[in-house]
């Protein structure tokens, strides 16, 4: 099958079922995940799909439900764990300040910080759960209300403790990645909370695997520009990368 072929029929496909996984259309039509997804970034710049955190919905449509904390650790697991491995090597020197958004990525990278002596701030309570037992790492716990979807603190009084922090580096996780539409999530609350922190960082790193690169979520919470360095995986679309890369963005690939 031609790759004309092979995208059409996923554009038909995905109208009919109205969501499919990336995991799904890679046995589907016997090609690689990373083909995929090229596959589904041609579709999406046509106009004929709309990707989503592991595969597509079609065009105009906005997922209603948003993954819940568990199902989104159980997904692309071996890729989240080369990315905290990555951002290790982007903290900064011992004795800083660091601030840690929720997600199944950025709690990989809490469990690796047990030999580095630090001061961090979070509003994840997975996050926090995984530092307490960190004898080196002073752990603070942002207040605020906790979403069940995320388990962590959202809202005007996150947001107000967040603008009166300071921190050398920030690392954030994101739904969608784009050049088109920045950095992005699917809920408002969320989206505000991290807007916050990227105002408070010096530096700005975000951890998302291939998947949420190129994805867009519905609502933009930092432009391309406020961000340093984006840490994904080695199943990034090449195209992608470098028009991430063109834009200014640090990319770097684990």
């Amino acid at each position: 099958m031609y790759a004309e072929e092979r995208q059409q029929a996923m554009a038909e496909l995905v109208a009919e079922r109205g969501r499919v996984s990336v995991v799904d259309l890679a046995e589907r039509y016997d090609v690689t995940t990373e083909t995929v997804r090229r596959d589904l970034s041609a579709l999406e710049r046509l106009g004929l799909v709309r990707r989503v955190h592991g595969g597509a919905v079609p065009a105009g449509r906005l997922p209603s439900i948003e993954a819940g904390l568990l199902e989104r650790d159980q997904a692309n697991t071996t890729q989240k764990d080369r990315i905290a491995r990555a951002a290790l090597r982007l903290l900064p020197p011992a004795g800083a300040t660091v601030l840690l958004d929720a997600g199944t990525t950025t709690s990989r990278l809490a469990t690796l910080l047990r030999d580095h002596r630090l001061t961090v701030h979070t509003h994840a309570l997975p996050v926090a759960s995984r530092l307490a037992s960190h004898p080196r790492v002073d752990v603070h716990l942002l207040p605020g209300r906790v979403r069940a979807t995320t388990q962590a603190a959202v809202g005007a009084t996150t947001v107000a403790a967040l603008g009166r922090l300071r921190v050398d580096v920030a690392f954030l996780g994101a739904n969608g990645v784009s050049t088109g539409h920045g950095l992005s999530t699917p809920d408002g609350d969320e989206a505000a909370t991290k807007q916050a922190m990227v105002r408070s960082a010096r530096q700005v790193v975000v951890l998302a695997d291939a998947s949420k690169v190129g994805a867009e979520s519905p609502v933009r919470f930092a432009d391309l520009s406020e961000v340093d360095v984006l840490v994904t995986d080695d199943g990034v679309d090449e195209l992608e990368r470098r028009e991430l890369e063109d834009a200014g963005l640090e990319v770097v690939v684990a």
